[in-house]
């Protein structure tokens, strides 16, 4: 097993995750099998209890894990499937530590963070190394090659230095041949000078060193791209040569790091510090693949305008796999993402009352979109909105698509509306427990006395009930489909019945024949809602089903690609 770190210097969020997920797409497209795991050293045992403006979205693996989001970028680039315990928090190794002093397995011995803590991490990421994330085709699991390992956070950070020592240890204890330290820094260019400064960089790399960890590439990010003098001068000064030293300008898009990093001879750095026999041609296939993608996405001239309304759009974080899968979906059909986001409480009348202009712009960007996108969430805030978006949506025939909450926000105004039961609510909303008619309800196996990892969580089965379904085509018409979940609450069963003898169809439910999955309007040029999360398994090459229906039917073009008139800009993803 060839293990790579990636390490982040001076500041936090500059694309450490990019940075490794590209490495591994790289290293993929030698014809090597590649994991990741990703270490965030909080204290939280994982990301499931996190606000969306703490660190971006909740992103949910197939056994239901909830974790980091870079552990999206790792599934997207890498065409892979991880599992829980490739995220890494030192509430996890913590708990598994006081877990074992409990039992006794020290024997009386003072537990300490050296050694304990740090082989504990050692132990962790030496087996999740070796966990399978793809298949054969003859159904055989594939083991990993090359584990790639980011470090969330900043050398020099306190709660990381657990996690550095451990790494400081590791690389003695796999043999330096299967170590590689790739370091990640921020180059400033201040506006007051013009230049590029390389201070940060080279403090942050004696940081590292005097860690114990020596950087054997170090890739330099920043805002415009540096000149030949600013990389020798870290080369000079941070004890690497000119050729490990890799200049990542910001781009328009992350399709282009994969292609900079090649050209710039990652994969030569990396064969040869890790001893990898990487025929020169190999890899040209995979960054053929990235150029054209990235080629694509900068030359797309026709819009799309999509509003999405959400609660937590002042962080875009908050949606960043709802955003992936749209611009997936856009490049497909050959449109550029117009993605406008609406704060759903400026839809509200209250917004009306206390700020018009607010409420006025939002209701103007949303009459202005070509479809509507009501996202997942938690709690009462926002939720009219929602529910009057949706409501605009489906009376003005403008195309929709409703995620998790999108769903129950879509059930609640439909029963309003159709049904006159003005009274519909949801019991998450409901906190009076005065309503007559709960059309969204907890589920039965709701814990609500404990937030962390007691929702209905990862992968489970969809079973359409007709054929006579947009959905169902636009999933191939496979009968059972298999989608990733993350919720506590459903449609009532008991109302069933009412909302479909008004027209709304349940067309999917889930192998018990009590949990709505999916709905759809007839007479609508595109009416779908969903209880799952379909953004988690969308990859550059293979849009979900539900977003690509949404671009379709917004671009007009949902009818003609049903009847096969309509082709999509794709690649044999799994064949590169």
């Amino acid at each position: 097993m060839k293990y790579i770190l990636v390490t982040g210097g001076v500041i936090s969020g500059i694309g450490k995750g990019v940075i490794a997920s590209s490495i591994g797409a790289l290293l993929k497209g030698c014809n090597l099998n590649v994991t990741a795991i990703k270490i965030d050293p909080y204290i939280n045992i994982d990301a499931g209890t996190f606000s969306p403006y703490e660190h971006g979205e909740v992103f949910v693996l197939n056994d239901g894990g909830e974790v980091d989001l870079d552990l999206g970028n790792y599934e997207r680039f890498l065409n892979v499937t991880l599992h829980a315990d490739n995220n890494i928090t030192t509430g996890k190794i913590y708990q598994q530590v006081i877990e074992k002093e409990r039992r006794g397995d020290y024997l009386g011995k003072t537990v300490q963070v050296v050694p304990h803590i740090t082989n504990a991490i050692q132990d962790w990421v030496e087996r999740v190394a070796y966990l399978p994330v793809e298949e054969s085709e003859e159904g055989e699991s594939i083991v990993p090659q090359v584990c790639i390992v980011e470090l969330g956070g900043t050398i020099g950070d306190i709660e990381g230095m657990p996690f550095v020592e451990a790494f400081r240890q590791f690389q003695f204890r796999v043999k330096k041949e299967n170590f590689c330290c790739v370091h990640v820094s921020l180059v400033p260019q201040p506006k007051s000078t013009g230049e590029h400064k390389t201070k940060p960089t080279q403090a942050s790399v004696r940081e590292l060193r005097g860690l114990g960890l020596a950087p054997d590439m170090i890739v330099v990010r920043s805002e415009q791209p540096v000149s030949h003098t600013v990389k020798d001068k870290i080369s000079m000064f941070c004890h690497v040569s000119s050729e490990q030293v890799i200049c990542i300008h910001d781009v328009r898009s992350i399709y282009h790091v994969p292609v900079a990093m090649y050209e710039q001879g990652v994969v030569e750095n990396l064969a040869k510090t890790l001893s990898l026999n990487i025929p020169n041609s190999v890899p040209n296939k995979m960054v053929s693949f990235w150029s054209d993608l990235a080629l694509r996405f900068d030359n797309l001239s026709q819009e799309v305008t999509i509003s999405l309304v959400g609660k937590y759009t002042r962080l875009e974080d908050s949606y960043a796999s709802v955003e992936k899968s749209l611009k997936h979906s856009s490049l497909a059909v050959n449109r550029k993402l117009k993605l406008r986001y609406i704060e759903a409480i400026d839809l509200e009348h209250s917004t009306q009352e206390s700020n018009p202009v607010k409420y006025y712009e939002a209701w103007k960007t949303l009459c202005e979109s070509d479809g509507v996108l009501v996202p997942g969430g938690f709690g009462v805030r926002g939720a009219e909105g929602k529910i009057a978006a949706i409501h605009w949506a489906r009376t003005m025939k403008k195309p929709f698509l409703g995620i998790c909450l999108g769903l129950q926000c879509a059930v609640i105004e439909f029963a309003r509306n159709e049904l006159k039961w003005n009274d519909a609510i949801s019991t998450e909303f409901d906190l009076q427990q005065n309503t007559s008619k709960p059309v969204v309800i907890d589920m039965p196996e709701h814990n609500p006395t404990n937030k962390g990892g007691t929702m209905r969580l990862g992968k489970r089965k969809t079973i359409f009930k007709t054929s006579e379904s947009i959905l169902r085509k636009l999933y191939g018409n496979k009968e059972i489909i298999e989608e990733r979940h993350r919720h506590r609450y459903e449609v009532n069963p008991s109302f069933v019945k009412d909302l479909e003898e008004k027209g709304m169809k349940f067309v999917g439910h889930d192998d018990s024949g009590q949990r709505m999955e999916i709905i759809e309007l007839k007479d609508h040029p595109y009416f779908v809602a969903v209880q799952y999360h379909p953004e988690y398994t969308s990859r550059p090459l293979k849009p979900s089903p539900p977003y690509l229906g949404l671009i379709l039917a917004s671009c007009n073009k949902l009818d003609s690609y049903l009847n096969g008139d309509f082709k999509l800009h794709l690649t044999d993803f799994d064949n590169l």
